[in-house]
């Protein structure tokens, strides 16, 4: 009988969810409010008293105790987890932007009296008979960085066995106020003497092969830069002459120089 009660007691506990503070306030309410007189034996006055003290003590006790079953049936509050946001990783794009091309400069157009520019690629077309002899090949041509102020003339030579003599000279017609402002060539400059001197009412340009060298086998280019000078000027002319020495006896070729657009 006392366990079956106990049991409700305990599930009474466990199930109500008192107002603690409301229910405190109501027994100290009725505690502190003013008592009623009434006559009665000084015993039963008594009796009252003791009666309403046992019955605010009960009522205190099974406050208390649904306070404490309530508070043990509420399960303790997890704690809370600050997780860091990963972050998301980039989005390629499906079609990535190509590198842009670098860009070719044109070669520099040649001033007069400046350096050897770059040899032009490609071998000009022979202009004139006598352009093959032997083993040498020649062309001669107008550089197309020319301009009404200022010409380059280069000759292409091709010799398909080495050289162990070689001369070439270049003939530019004087036209009034023609002047020389420099010469190159792809073979080495310490292999070579070079002249400009003006001759036979020409600029006559000439480079000579020192002795005990040999120019080896492949294209090799020579060309003479030189001021117009007064009025229109053409390659009319103008012309180039080779003679060289070689295992398979001597060589000469000679031609006139075009345009080369």
């Amino acid at each position: 009988m006392n366990e079956e009660i106990d049991r409700r007691l305990r599930e009474a506990a466990e199930a109500h969810r008192p107002d603690r503070a409301r229910m405190l306030a109501r027994v100290e309410r009725g505690m502190a409010g003013p008592a009623v007189r009434h006559r009665a034996r000084p015993f039963a006055r008594s009796g009252t008293r003791i009666a309403l003290a046992g019955l605010a003590a009960g009522g205190i006790l099974t406050t208390g105790g649904l306070a404490v079953a309530a508070i043990v049936a509420t399960p303790p509050l997890s704690p809370i987890v600050t997780t860091p946001a990963t972050p998301s990783p980039p989005v390629s794009s499906p079609h990535p932007t190509s590198a842009r091309p670098t860009s070719v400069a044109p070669p520099p157009a040649t001033t007069p009296g400046s350096a050897r520019p770059t040899p032009s690629a490609g071998s000009p077309s022979p202009t004139a008979d006598g352009s093959r002899n032997g083993p040498l090949r020649s062309a001669g041509s107008v550089d197309s960085r020319s301009n009404a102020y200022w010409t380059q003339s280069t000759l292409a030579l091709t010799t398909t066995q080495p050289l162990t003599s070689l001369t070439v000279e270049i003939r530019i017609v004087q036209t009034g106020g023609t002047k020389s402002t420099g010469t190159w060539q792809t073979l080495p400059n310490d292999d070579f003497t070079v002249t400009v001197q003006e001759a036979g009412g020409a600029l006559v340009y000439r480079w000579v092969l020192k002795p005990g060298l040999t120019v080896p086998t492949g294209s090799h280019e020579f060309a003479a830069q030189f001021n117009n000078g007064t009025g229109a000027r053409t390659a009319a002319g103008d012309g180039y002459r080779v003679d060289a020495q070689g295992s398979g006896g001597s060589a000469a070729v000679r031609g006139g120089f075009v345009p080369n657009r």
